[in-house]
C-alpha cells in the first residue's frame, strides 16, 4: 500500500466550503492521506459538470477546521475547482474525492450533479474519481460519518491497488455505518426524478417552478436506488466510454470487506 506522504487527495463538494459534510468527509481522508481541499466559496448545487469560460476565477485561502489540510475557496463552480486543483494549486494528487452531498445522487440525478459533475472533471483528467452522497437530507449525522468512512476505506484500497483510473459513484443510506449490513456493487437506476414544472400566480409576474418528483418503478433490481431502498450502500463504476469498463475482479478485490476496513477508519 502507498504510504502517507505519497497519497495526495483533492477534495471538493457543491455545497460550498463551509459544509459541515465536506469536513466530515476531509476528516476522514486526513487520517490516510494528504488533503487539499479547493471548494465553491458558496452552494453550487444541481450545476453538474458546469465550467466557467468566460470569466476570470479568483480563489482565497481558506482557514480549515481540519488542522493540517492546505484548503481554498473559489468563486467558481465544483467542476471548476477541480480544474483549478489539477492545473494550478495541487497537481500532484493521486485522486479527487467530491462531496458528502445531503440528499442521494443516483439514478439519472447524476447528470445534473456538481457533486458528481466535480468527480468527472478528475476522472476525464486522467484520474481515478469518487463522488459521495448520502441519503440523508442534512449536513451532519451518523450518514455523513458513514460516508466519510466508507469514503476513506476505499481511497486506501485504491491505494493499494496504484490508483487505478475508475470512477466511483458512492451513495450511503442514512444510518450509522454499524447497523448497514452490505455494500452492493450497483448500476445506475434507468430513471429516478423528472421535472415537473409547477405555476405560481401569486405575484403580480407569472412564475414558474421545477420540482423534482420520484418515478414508479426506478428501484428495480441491481441498481443503486435499490441498494438505498433496502438499507445498503450502493457504489456503482461510472465511465464515459465502454473502454474504460473496469473489470468485475478489480472491482470485487476493491468492495469485498469494504465495510470492516471502514470501521477501523
Amino acid at each position: 500500500m502507498l504510504n502517507y506522504i505519497r497519497m495526495k487527495i483533492l477534495v471538493t463538494n457543491d455545497d460550498g466550503i463551509n459544509a459541515e459534510s465536506l469536513w466530515a468527509l476531509v476528516s476522514a481522508l486526513h487520517k490516510i492521506a494528504e488533503v487539499t481541499v479547493i471548494a465553491p466559496d458558496c452552494e453550487r448545487s444541481a450545476i453538474g459538470t458546469a465550467v466557467s469560460l468566460f470569466r476570470p476565477l479568483h480563489v482565497q485561502e481558506f482557514d480549515p477546521p481540519v488542522k493540517g489540510v492546505t484548503a481554498y475557496a473559489a468563486d467558481g463552480t465544483p467542476g471548476d475547482c477541480v480544474i483549478l486543483g489539477h492545473g494550478k494549486l495541487a497537481t500532484d494528487v493521486n485522486m479527487v474525492v467530491a462531496g458528502i452531498n445531503p440528499g442521494p445522487n443516483y439514478g439519472e440525478d447524476v447528470f445534473i450533479s456538481g457533486t458528481v459533475g466535480a468527480a468527472m472533471q478528475g476522472y476525464t483528467r486522467g484520474l481515478p474519481a469518487l463522488s459521495v452522497s448520502s441519503a440523508a437530507f442534512k449536513f451532519s449525522g451518523p450518514s455523513m460519518e458513514t460516508g466519510a468512512k466508507v469514503a476513506a476505506a476505499l481511497v486506501q484500497r485504491m491505494a493499494a491497488e496504484d490508483f487505478p483510473r475508475i470512477f466511483f459513484n458512492l451513495n450511503v443510506p442514512d444510518a450509522p455505518l454499524e447497523k448497514i449490513t452490505a455494500l452492493k456493487l450497483t448500476r445506475l437506476a434507468r430513471s429516478s426524478h423528472i421535472n415537473m414544472v409547477t405555476e405560481d400566480n401569486e405575484g403580480p409576474v407569472k412564475q414558474y417552478r421545477l420540482v423534482r418528483e420520484r418515478l414508479e418503478g426506478s428501484d428495480s433490481e441491481g441498481t443503486d436506488i435499490q441498494a438505498i431502498v433496502q438499507g445498503n450502500i450502493s457504489l456503482t463504476p461510472l465511465y464515459t466510454s465502454l473502454y474504460d469498463i473496469p473489470p468485475q475482479r478489480l472491482l470485487k478485490k476493491l468492495t469485498a470487506g469494504l465495510l470492516n476496513d471502514a470501521k477501523k477508519i
